[in-house]
């Protein structure tokens, strides 16, 4: 019996590597990923603390692409998006102030946005939370296709027994 209970776990082992490899993140997936948690701090634009527009500018300038400084400005580059059509790393913005955009995140699929909250740090949120949802102004798209298929895709996952030569 212990051979069949060590054979079940080894092959439950070896199933869950396989399927883990499976789903392999993005660039952008994986730099975000790092920065999970990191705290909230005014004017932040280093893993020792982030305030949004930091927050977005940090992670871009990682994949290449430079931003300006604050949400403000960094919601006049690309071109506009509708909520309807967002597609990950595209940036989101909102009027959390009362006085235009004050706030941004970058959307990562699944109507959720990475960004870093002044209450909590660096976060995923649902855009269709209440305090989002009705605050929410606008979606820029700043990467080409060329950029957004290298950073913000998956690459494929090719299955070494069944590639060919």
């Amino acid at each position: 019996m212990r051979k069949v209970s060590v054979f079940i776990f080894s092959l439950a082992f070896l199933l869950a590597f396989q399927v883990g490899s499976a789903f392999a993140d993005s660039k952008l997936d994986e730099t975000v990923d790092k920065l999970i948690g990191i705290d909230y701090d005014y004017g932040g634009t280093s893993t020792s603390g982030f305030d949004c527009s930091g927050f977005t500018g940090y992670v871009f300038k990682k994949l290449g692409i430079d931003l300006p400084r604050i949400s403000r400005d960094q919601a006049t580059k690309g071109k506009k998006v509708a909520r309807d059509s967002l597609r990950a790393g595209d940036l989101v913005f909102f009027n959390t102030s009362g006085s235009g955009i004050s706030h941004v995140g970058i959307y990562v699929g699944d109507n959720k946005f990475a960004h870093s909250s002044s209450s909590k740090g660096v976060r995923i949120s649902g855009m269709n939370d209440s305090y989002y949802a009705k605050r929410y102004v606008t979606a820029r798209r700043v990467m080409d296709a060329e950029t957004y298929q290298e950073v913000a895709t998956v690459p494929d996952v090719v299955d070494e027994t069944t590639a060919p030569e």
